[in-house]
């Protein structure tokens, strides 16, 4: 058992910090209150090769592990929570056609991906099937060498803006057998969008309603065959669940450090807050859930590498513990800054704002339950 990082990985640990430092920090807070998208920026990342983490080489991914990629996210959250996930999903959307889609496919659009030159969104999740994905509604009907769609995607990050929708749609019956992945591009007549969504935390990313009607896909499209939709789907939140968990661990660990320093200088009393020992314990207890999360989501992206048969169970431990213990960590931060922490001078509210969805996406911490109980009654 060995909890070191390699020489590489601690390389990659080091570009990545450098980029959040330099990229991501100074513009977080301005980006969070104008709403701004850094298109830019992420293509700045994608050229350090962090828009194609684990997409293989052959159109130009690094190939690497889920072992960095967690590495990486959590660098990059540190210096923009919002930022970072977003490159998160565009990587899982891309990582899906790389590994899944068929040979003409993958050469069209993966270059164009892992260079960010066109960005990525995941459509799983609907108005009427959240939690319960199997029972998502949108359509897609065969007519000749096309899918006809219809339906619509609620709570897209990227809707609007990106160029590539990796849509999960029915083409067969009720239940997981039904579903199918398509690929839909921007531009496709019926394909359409909802005003961007006005949300509590993520203000640095579009989300909005993609709605198809009649909307007419090439069968070449297709991700693999019909019916295998929801278990490629599956397949790629074992390791978008990790992704937002490493995405969580960089936003606490800023949040920690923030109250770190802040503490040692905010008197109450005639003396330090942190001096107290009240305040020394909440410090203690923060840093340690922090390295008992971050060990989590390393087991998790372990289990991914190395094909274990509980991989999913341990990334979805890893997501339900992680996000619940680095929010609590955020807010436990914000409340060492008293009033301050409150006021948008400093990160913790922002950080508080943007980790609360974290419990949400990529299935809810309360569905985490259920896929570790189920994998549990198994064994």
């Amino acid at each position: 058992m060995d909890f070191a990082l390699t020489e590489d990985q601690r390389a990659i640990q080091d570009a990545a910090r450098q980029f959040a430092e330099a990229e991501l920090a100074p513009h977080s807070a301005e980006w969070d209150e104008t709403k701004h998208f850094p298109v830019d920026v992420m293509r700045m990342a994608a050229e350090m090769g962090f828009c194609g983490i684990y997409t293989g080489e052959e159109h130009g991914g690094m190939a690497l592990g889920r072992v960095e990629a967690a590495v990486i996210f959590e660098e990059l959250s540190r210096g923009d929570v919002s930022t970072a996930a977003f490159i998160s999903i565009h990587n899982m959307a891309t990582w899906m056609i790389d590994s899944f889609g068929s040979d003409e496919l993958r050469a069209r659009l993966v270059p164009s991906l892992v260079t960010m030159e066109k960005i990525a969104s995941y459509c799983l999740t609907e108005p009427g099937s959240g939690s319960d994905a199997a029972a998502l509604r949108t359509t897609a009907r065969l007519d000749g060498d096309h899918y006809v769609l219809n339906g619509s995607k609620a709570f897209i990050s990227g809707a609007g803006v990106s160029d590539v929708y990796v849509v999960m749609v029915r083409t067969g019956e009720d239940g997981p057998k039904g579903i199918s992945c398509i690929v839909v591009e921007k531009g496709t007549p019926g394909l359409s969008f909802g005003a961007n969504e006005k949300k509590m935390g993520w203000s640095s990313q579009p989300t909005a309603v993609v709605s198809f009607d009649d909307c007419r896909v090439p069968v070449a499209n297709r991700v693999g065959g019909e019916g295998d939709g929801f278990r490629y789907a599956m397949a790629g939140l074992d390791g978008g669940r990790l992704n937002i968990a490493a995405c969580s661990l960089g936003g606490a660990r800023l949040a920690l450090e923030t109250a770190q320093d802040y503490v040692k200088t905010r008197k109450q009393f005639g003396k330090p807050i942190g001096d107290f020992q009240n305040t020394q314990f909440k410090i203690a207890d923060m840093a340690t859930q922090l390295e008992a999360a971050r060990l989590m989501v390393m087991r998790g992206a372990w289990a991914i590498d190395n094909a274990h048969p509980e991989k999913t169970k341990w990334c979805a431990m890893a997501k339900r513990l992680t996000t619940d213990a680095c929010f609590q960590i955020a807010d436990d931060a914000l409340q060492l800054h008293g009033g301050y922490g409150y006021l948008k001078d400093y990160p913790l509210e922002r950080i508080v704002r943007d980790l609360r969805v974290h419990r949400i996406l990529e299935g809810t911490n309360e569905i985490m339950r259920v896929i570790t109980a189920r994998e549990l009654g198994r064994q």
